[in-house]
């Protein structure tokens, strides 16, 4: 007998999760319970709702959340669901409601504070208290000008600014919390699990091989640490003989930024809030991405990019080449991951070794078995 086949069903600390765990639909509830719904998710940023009234929605784990700024200027955050018969609310990835929150199925209504104001043929309802029916809430927290919401109600959990604290300090100059948005939030389906995308984002190993325009943009001064629950990978926009001619371009067009230092002219960083949540921070921007899982094989990535106020014809050159070359990229992880996810449907692959240099994935892989002891078995449980 081939001496594969006889090894024992318990993985190795650097060994990836089993095949199974990346299209099994049962496991993918338990993940979503222990992985997902306790983890930060990101809503908005605050200057996506500049006026009263306006609104950001998300859906994900089949709960409707929307963010909506009141008369007061505050932001706050509830389930978009109607208190009265479970209707969604407010409609579209974003848009303005006016002064009131209005159901279209009854007509109940709600301020912008949640409180309900309106109750047609509420003298019908026996014993009826408004008090009771306003709008639900879910904890929520602004961080870098950011709104972030918890799915699981918890408020006792370490905040999304604990959570960056080792990387406070290198963040702040970027000035995030004055950014605007540079165009809409885009939902890109992808037919692969959640994990396929975030794994893909921290796997340093793969880009000199398959992005010859991104190793072209950094060379070789990739790094990465993981620090509590962020992982970061960085590296320098250099000259190198992979240039590409949106590289070459970007290059030489990106002017310089007053508010950041010399070393940072130059640089691209890369943060990962685990589990999915995540940022591209350049000179001239910063991309947000978010991994949805949709079900065992089906993600949306959920991005938009934000940038400070700036005029000059060089720096709109630098961010539509930034965009060009992000193109690029994604479509070539497109292509990556989707095999990734065929593969591991052949019998012949059950997991595969991790380099120790891979700290990004160790961490994920780690922390996956610790929330779901089940993933130590190459053999999916019966």
């Amino acid at each position: 007998m081939d001496e594969s086949n006889q090894m024992t069903s318990a993985t190795s600390v650097y060994e990836s999760l089993p095949a199974w765990a990346y299209s099994d639909t049962t496991y993918f509830r338990a993940e979503m319970e222990a992985v997902i719904r306790p983890s930060w998710q990101l809503l908005c940023h605050q200057n996506d709702l500049p006026n009263t009234g306006d609104y950001v929605t998300l859906d994900i784990l089949n709960e409707r959340i929307v963010a909506v700024r009141g008369k007061d200027g505050s932001i706050r955050t509830f389930h978009n669901v109607c208190r009265h018969r479970g209707s969604r609310l407010l409609e579209g990835s974003q848009g303005a409601c006016g002064a009131r929150i209005r159901c279209p199925y009854h007509a109940w209504t709600w301020d912008l504070e949640g409180t309900l104001v309106n109750v047609p043929y509420e003298k019908d309802f026996e014993a009826f208290d408004r008090r009771e029916h306003g709008l639900a809430t879910l904890p929520s927290e602004v961080f870098l000008g950011f709104i972030w919401v918890r799915l699981d109600g918890r408020s006792d959990a370490p905040g999304v600014a604990d959570q960056f604290a080792p990387y406070l300090e290198e963040i702040l100059p970027y000035r995030i919390d004055e950014m605007q948005p540079l165009g809409r939030v885009t939902l890109r389906p992808r037919p692969v699990n959640w994990k396929q995308i975030a794994d893909n984002y921290v796997d340093a190993l793969h880009i000199p091989v398959a992005h010859p325009g991104l190793s072209g943009l950094v060379g070789n001064t990739y790094g990465m640490e993981v620090k509590g629950d962020i992982h970061k990978m960085w590296g320098n926009v250099m000259e190198t003989r992979k240039d590409s001619w949106s590289t070459r371009a970007y290059k030489r067009l990106l002017p310089e930024v007053s508010h950041l230092a010399a070393d940072k002219q130059r640089h691209w960083v890369y943060y990962r809030l685990w589990p999915n949540v995540a940022f591209d921070i350049y000179p001239d921007q910063v991309d947000f991405m978010q991994f949805i899982p949709v079900s065992a094989t089906e993600t949306l990535i959920r991005e938009v990019a934000y940038v400070l106020p700036d005029t000059r014809r060089e720096m709109k050159a630098a961010r539509y080449l930034n965009w060009r070359i992000n193109r690029e990229v994604n479509a070539e992880d497109t292509a990556i991951i989707s095999r990734v996810q065929d593969g591991m449907a052949s019998s012949s692959f059950t997991s595969g070794p991790l380099a120790k240099t891979e700290v990004c994935l160790l961490d994920s892989v780690r922390r996956i078995r610790e929330a779901l002891p089940q993933t130590m078995s190459r053999q999916k449980p019966s």
